[in-house]
């Protein structure tokens, strides 16, 4: 059993994670609700994933980046972020010798991609169609029940099962919650004029769009809007449907076509108050799930995977255990350090540009202004998705990495200094 963990929630987290795990010589069962089926051909769900150069890395370091199909990537080469009529600013690679920012790739992709991995991997075994009916951890072990009565014994329990975890609930970890009250809603559309590689997040009054370029004619639109509104536009026709597009995106895109199925999420985000406890850890979404519109969700969850795989090979290397107190409570220290700010900036955005009040204009326009003007802020934003280093582990860190921003000569391979 010391070199046993348990994953309960077989989504991309869970499933990268214990790939993770297995490389550093674990065995790793994991436990979801969903049909082994239904894992192993996940339907397209809207999702486009903007992936850093960092998740890219650790994707192909866990074996699941060359399993996704080359033509299921899209570069994502700029980005621009707008305010109704105010043109903001744009973002580029340039600086840094990038010709892209990241690449964009489904949801679904990931998750075909992360589940055949896994499949290949004999270490991991995947329970799947099953519920988890309890669990329980001690000094000596972590245990789950499952409703089929099986119970998996453990050196360490980690919840990796949504940002809505009953697993956490379970163990009693209270969690931060804030529901905005408005919903996103995705799918892909055909436009008669080109993308340019460019994404735009465009804020406005009552709606905030988003555009996600997958082909030259072809992108992901994302719409946030309040509840009602957005089941109102679900239920259009593909017509009439195009033609809200055209009108909410001022003719941008010039002719639309539907692409896809439509989507729509409740907008979310929340903070676990503990990631760690006796023999438990929390992964993915089930410690922190962010607002999407820094689109940094996904690519944190990964950063999770990265640090707890860390502490619990260490805990395994030196104590023989990778559920070791000391070294579940280093992984809650560096993932708190590593997602802080980016939890707290993506609140702070959230909260102000989706102020429909007219008190918030002045200060948003401020904001986009200094984007225009001030070079450094344009280079820490591309930093951040350029990056492919391990995310800050220590305040030290962090303040290198801003000084080499600042650095107007400051180049790629300074991150590895």
């Amino acid at each position: 059993m010391n070199n046993h963990v348990v994953i309960v929630g077989a989504g991309p987290a869970g499933l990268c994670l214990s790939l993770a795990l297995a490389a550093r010589g674990m065995e790793v069962d994991v436990v979801d609700r969903q049909s082994g089926e239904a894992l192993a051909a996940p339907p397209f769900d809207g999702r486009e994933i903007a992936l850093t150069h960092h998740s890219m890395r650790l994707l192909r370091e866990l074996g699941a980046w060359d399993r996704i199909p080359a033509d299921a990537r899209a570069p994502l080469r700029r980005a621009r972020v707008m305010d109704g009529a105010d043109p903001g600013f744009e973002v580029d690679g340039a600086a840094f010798g990038r010709d892209r920012l990241g690449m964009l790739v489904s949801n679904h992709h990931i998750r075909t991609a992360a589940w055949q991995a896994v499949a290949d991997d004999a270490r991991i075994r995947v329970h799947t169609g099953v519920a988890v009916e309890a669990v329980e951890t001690d000094a000596g072990a972590a245990r789950v029940r499952l409703a089929d009565g099986r119970v998996l014994e453990a050196s360490l329990l980690v919840a990796a099962d949504s940002r809505f975890s009953e697993t956490r609930r379970a163990r009693g970890i209270p969690v931060h919650m804030h529901d905005f009250g408005l919903s996103m809603l995705l799918c892909r559309m055909r436009h008669s004029m080109c993308n340019n590689g460019t994404a735009w997040e465009w804020f406005g009054h009552g709606q905030t769009r988003a555009l996600l370029p997958l082909d030259e004619h072809l992108s992901s639109v994302v719409l946030t809007v309040p509840g009602v509104e957005a089941r109102r536009l679900l239920d259009l026709s593909p017509e009439a449907f195009a033609a809200e597009i055209v009108a909410r995106y001022e003719g941008r895109l010039g002719d639309v076509e539907l692409a896809s199925t439509r989507h729509a999420y409740p907008l979310v985000a929340t903070w676990a108050r503990r990631f760690v406890a006796a023999r438990f850890a929390l992964a993915g979404d089930a410690a922190v799930g962010m607002h999407p519109v820094t689109a940094h969700g996904f690519n944190l969850g990964l950063a999770s995977v990265e640090h707890l795989a860390q502490a619990a090979g260490d805990g395994l290397e030196r104590h023989d255990d990778p559920g070791d107190a000391a070294m579940l409570a280093r992984y809650q220290r560096r993932h708190r350090i590593s997602a802080a700010p980016l939890f707290a900036g993506t609140q702070t955005v959230a909260g102000l540009f989706f102020d429909g009040r007219v008190s918030a204009l002045p200060l948003r326009r401020a904001i986009l202004g200094a984007g225009r003007r001030l070079p450094v802020l344009r280079r820490a934003l591309a930093a951040s998705l350029l990056d492919e280093t391990p995310r800050p582990v220590s305040l030290l860190r962090h303040v290198r990495l801003g000084i080499q921003i600042l650095r107007p000569q400051w180049r790629r391979r300074d991150l590895h200094t």
